[in-house]
Formats: C-alpha cells, sequence, structure tokens
C-alpha cells in the first residue's frame, strides 16, 4: 500500500503559538485547511501537521487526549542533510520556545537532537551518514574500523 500523503494530528493548548513555532522552523501554514480550531502545517509536498485545539481533537476519537507535557504517545522524527542542518533547526525551535529534553545523541553514523514544541510535542532531527543508512550501522562501523587499521 502506497500512502499518498500523511496527516499527523497534534493537540495544543494555544493555535496561534503552534503556527508561529511551525513557522519558525521553516513550514508553512495552509490557510485552506486553516480555522480557529486547527492549523495545517505543511512540513513537505506529502506531509502534514494538523495541530488541532485539545477540544477540538477530541472529536476525533474517544480516547482520552493526554498532555503532551507530561505524556508520550509519539516521537516524530525528521531526516536532514547534515549535523549543521540539525542543529539550525533546533536553534530555530528553541528561538521560538520550544524546549531541548535531553543532550544531542551522537552515534558515530547518526547524530540526533529532540526538540519539544511549546505543547510537549516531541521532533528529533536527526542526521546520518549515508553509507550508515544504505549498509546498516555495523557495517558502516567495520567499514570504518577497517579503514583507521
Amino acid at each position: 500500500m502506497t500512502a499518498t500523503s500523511i496527516f499527523v494530528n497534534l493537540p495544543t493548548t494555544d493555535l496561534e503559538r503552534s503556527k508561529a513555532f511551525y513557522e519558525a522552523l521553516g513550514c508553512s501554514i495552509n490557510p485552506a485547511f486553516t480555522d480557529e480550531n486547527a492549523a495545517c502545517v505543511v512540513f513537505g509536498d506529502n506531509l502534514y501537521f494538523m495541530v488541532l485545539t485539545r477540544d477540538y481533537l477530541g472529536t476525533f476519537t474517544d480516547k482520552q487526549i493526554i498532555d503532551p507535557k507530561t505524556h508520550a504517545q509519539t516521537s516524530i522524527a525528521f531526516t536532514r542533510d547534515s549535523r549543521d542542518d540539525v542543529d539550525e533547526v533546533v536553534a530555530k525551535g528553541l528561538a521560538a520556545g520550544g524546549t531541548e529534553p535531553r543532550e544531542a545523541q551522537d552515534y558515530g553514523f547518526m547524530y540526533s537532537r529532540d526538540l519539544e514544541d511549546p505543547d510537549g510535542n516531541i521532533l528529533g532531527f536527526l542526521y546520518m551518514e549515508p553509507a550508515a543508512a544504505e549498509q546498516g550501522p555495523e557495517a558502516w562501523a567495520d567499514a570504518q574500523g577497517a579503514a583507521s587499521a
């Protein structure tokens, strides 16, 4: 099965603050799908966040809407083109009111940083060495060890 578009629904307690945060990351807001209850955040051609007020998100489910400041339901990760790109997007998010819940993770083949939006929704940004992505981390590490020997 091929997905044509991905829509991720996230709760917010302050829609205007959320819109400003995601715009600071470089996203755009699609006004055709934005109103007082929701904002359509455009990440790419086929990737969208629907940032919904908690009450409005509750109309789509009978389950309890968790507070992302205290409970993790999901963590959404995005690849970047370089370590510098990872640092740059996290810096933009921090300047726009986000928080970094833990230190950067550097595994040699992969560098990642987490960023929480102002509501506590977790976004991960990572760079992976292309060869490690192609070969797998163990094969990449083995090749690195052989190259330095």
